[in-house]
């Protein structure tokens, strides 16, 4: 189901009824929807208790307040999830709040324009470090308190660049995501048995804050760039970051009960055409 971004109104199946989940990169890089702020408001319309991080707790706040102006459950805090000891006490933090965490969702990333000719090894290792190492240290931190319930489900926001060249100069970016659908899979093999899944989600060409960011350069101007986009879509239009939220919702889910180490394409059939 797809539910409007300033309804307010709860949907009638709560599918996260009661948990506790924890949403690294919450807020949004612009004015608008992205991903992470459009899948924390979906979890709480879900009955989601809802832990919003972001790099800075402004950002953060914003979206624990959207949560909060419709009468759910929100806490923000900042945190930079590259660093671990800062991730290790804001878990602890929220463990010791809550005494359960159900949920982990990770959202950080950041494409960097550039090959390897062009990218110096700092870009490189900072590209590195924001796909994929958020990724470890959130696992590394959450994964004990999911072990001692024996229950939880991670989602790590990857992209069809981790499978596709999708025409853009990212080297750093394509290794990494790559890398991330790979780090789910093992995850969920290796904690199967202990009731703990683990997926990813492929967004494809979506239109969200970030991209005016961080893809707009490769265009003549924005709105090159999203007509670019759109008719490069089998369906016609880009996705949104509510495409995401749902998708995200139903992994996070026990509705999903079923299904672990699959990285999910949600790009209107991007990945299907044989060439991109």
């Amino acid at each position: 189901m797809r539910e409007s971004p300033g309804s307010g109104t709860a949907p009638v199946t709560r599918r996260l009824d009661g948990k506790v989940a924890l949403l690294f990169g919450a807020g949004s890089s612009g004015p608008g929807w992205g991903n992470g702020k459009a899948t924390a408001v979906t979890f709480a319309r879900h009955g989601a208790r809802v832990v919003c991080i972001d790099l800075t707790r402004e950002a953060a706040e914003e979206t624990a307040e959207i949560i909060r102006r419709e009468d759910g459950a929100a806490t923000a805090a900042a945190c930079d999830a590259t660093d671990s000891e800062a991730v290790a006490g804001l878990v602890a933090e929220v463990v010791a709040a809550h005494g359960r965490i159900d949920v982990l969702h990770n959202n950080v990333g950041y494409a960097q324009m550039g090959g390897p000719v062009e990218l110096d090894e700092a870009a490189w290792h900072r590209a590195i470090d924001l796909n994929l190492t958020t990724c470890f240290l959130t696992c590394k931190h959450v994964l004990p308190q999911m072990l001692a319930q024996r229950s939880g489900a991670i989602v790590n926001i990857s992209s069809v660049a981790a499978i596709r060249y999708t025409g853009y100069p990212y080297a750093a970016y394509y290794a990494a995501k790559a890398a991330v659908n790979n780090f789910t899979l093992g995850l969920a093999l290796q904690y199967a048995r202990d009731g703990i899944r683990a997926n990813a989600i492929m967004p494809g060409l979506m239109n969200t804050p970030l991209i005016f960011q961080q893809i707009s350069g490769q265009y003549a101007d924005a709105a090159a760039m999203v007509a670019e986009r759109d008719a490069a879509c089998p369906m016609g239009r880009m996705g949104t970051a509510w495409d995401i939220a749902n998708a995200a919702l139903f992994l996070a889910s026990d509705e999903a009960a079923y299904i672990t180490g699959v990285a999910l394409p949600v790009d209107g059939g991007l990945t299907g055409r044989i060439a991109s």
